[in-house]
């Protein structure tokens, strides 16, 4: 498909974190290109989440992707 070798070409220029906001239930994705890689470091940080708290979230909804620029 096209949008699939979009994104596998697009995806060898993304960084992305994921993990828990301070304070919150919510599972917070960033992602951005690579040029933004400063970015992420003036940003709050993301608490470390397990697979089984990732799948829980994202079942709950409790999911928020930010794009980092």
């Amino acid at each position: 498909m096209v949008m699939d070798d979009l994104l596998e070409r697009l995806g060898n220029h993304l960084v992305w974190r994921i993990g828990k906001a301070e304070g919150e239930e919510v599972l917070v994705v960033r992602v951005g290109l690579a040029t933004a890689t400063p970015e992420f470091g003036q940003l709050s940080r993301l608490r470390n989440v397990s697979d089984e708290e990732i799948e829980e979230l994202s079942q709950a909804g409790q999911l928020r992707v930010e794009w980092v620029n």
